[in-house]
């Protein structure tokens, strides 16, 4: 039973999430399975476009969110190679990562909200709003709302409006999608530490979805100086492993990955912020999607308790449960100021290091209890 929606204003909704993201399209299905009626817009065309992920999902991101095997595919382990091109392979018992075919899923995650009883509003931008009493009316679209969730994005336009936290820190990352290559092994996330090209973070290859994904990011150095990602450079130095110069190039994207942690505040009167908009990006691997799902459905729950039963302010209620990323945030800071590679080549695969890249990339993940100590390869290039 929907709430309260008898003789309505067409253009009156319990909850008006911007932004079909992730974190927006999965609070928008549970408030709409909740009884509010809902509404979700954004200024895409259709759900799949302009994807700016990889879209790599960890195993606990299926917990949150059961997603159709029939986009994804399963990769059990991580390969990290060092500047001087040699490897270690790293495994967690029982554990394993998801490559997806983003676009799918994006459109699949908006049937799910859409048969949950939200209208989908694509083609539709939002560039302000105003509160009025109890209702936010959106400007230029003929909205009103009892409730906003802005779930738009690293720069979020919802909290610029509203004088909420914004987004400051960013990795700036490129990607290249290339037709499936059996250069690549498909076992593997092949990740790429170098400091002279992926300063602050890495790159990657990933056997993904009928395709292959090869990306880089870079951070800011001290004081703020500015980097840019060399991705022409980057696909020289992989050469050797995968040849993609060889594939067919299929898409291109770029854009920014927030890397500062939450922001603050969250939540003015009936506005709240999650995803992206809010920061739930982790600052030391810039993965997010577990988190827009975990934090997405956790905001459309509160609000719906909110708006239903006179529960908690949701702001208030999501400031105490958002993680606040503090050993991260200060390993990301450690990780800008990019080691030179000589001292990468020489402690990356050391006892310690390995312990720490394990930790990384699976923590405490595992199913059986069984260690597996990773292996080192000395691969030579091809």
């Amino acid at each position: 039973m929907r709430c309260n929606n008898d003789n309505r204003d067409a253009g009156l909704y319990d909850l008006v999430v911007v932004g079909a993201s992730f974190a927006g399209l999965i609070a928008a299905r549970t408030a709409a399975h909740r009884g509010l009626r809902v509404a979700v817009m954004d200024a895409k065309t259709e759900p799949g476009a302009r994807v700016r992920t990889t879209g790599i999902l960890v195993k606990e991101a299926v917990a949150e969110c059961d997603i159709p095997a029939a986009l994804t595919r399963k990769i059990p382990g991580v390969r990290l190679y060092a500047p001087n091109h040699q490897s270690t392979d790293l495994f967690a018992p029982g554990y394993y990562f998801l490559a997806t075919d983003t676009p799918a899923i994006m459109r699949w995650l908006a049937r799910e909200a859409q048969r949950a009883g939200a209208d989908l509003l694509f083609g539709a931008r939002f560039e302000d709003a105003t509160l009025a009493g109890d209702l936010i009316n959106i400007h230029g679209v003929d909205l009103k709302a009892r409730y906003l969730l802005g779930a738009d994005g690293a720069k979020s336009r919802v909290a610029k409006t509203f004088g909420l936290g914004r987004n400051t820190e960013f990795l700036i990352g490129m990607e290249t999608e290339f037709e499936e290559s059996p250069t690549v092994d498909p076992d593997f996330l092949h990740c790429f530490v170098d400091a002279s090209l992926a300063p602050g973070y890495l790159g990657w290859v990933v056997p993904g979805v009928s395709l292959t994904q090869a990306g880089l990011a870079v951070a800011n150095g001290p004081f703020g100086k500015k980097r840019k990602p060399d991705f022409d450079t980057f696909l020289k130095r992989i050469d050797s492993h995968f040849a993609l110069w060889n594939c067919e190039v299929k898409a291109k994207r770029s854009g920014p990955i927030p890397c500062g942690g939450l922001v603050r505040p969250l939540s003015t009167r009936r506005v709240l912020l999650t995803g992206d908009a809010a920061g739930l990006v982790s600052p030391l691997t810039a993965g997010g999607i577990r988190l827009a799902f975990q934090y997405g459905r956790r905001a459309g729950a509160a609000i719906s308790e909110y708006l239903l039963d006179g529960g908690a302010d949701p702001g208030a209620l999501m400031a105490r449960e958002y993680p606040r990323f503090g050993l991260k945030t200060w390993m990301r800071r450690a990780w800008s100021a990019a080691p030179p590679n000589a001292l990468l080549n020489a402690t990356l695969f050391t006892p310690p290091m390995r312990a720490l890249a394990q930790w990384i990339y699976f923590q405490k993940r595992g199913g059986d209890g069984k260690r597996r100590r990773p292996e080192i390869s000395r691969r030579p290039a091809r």
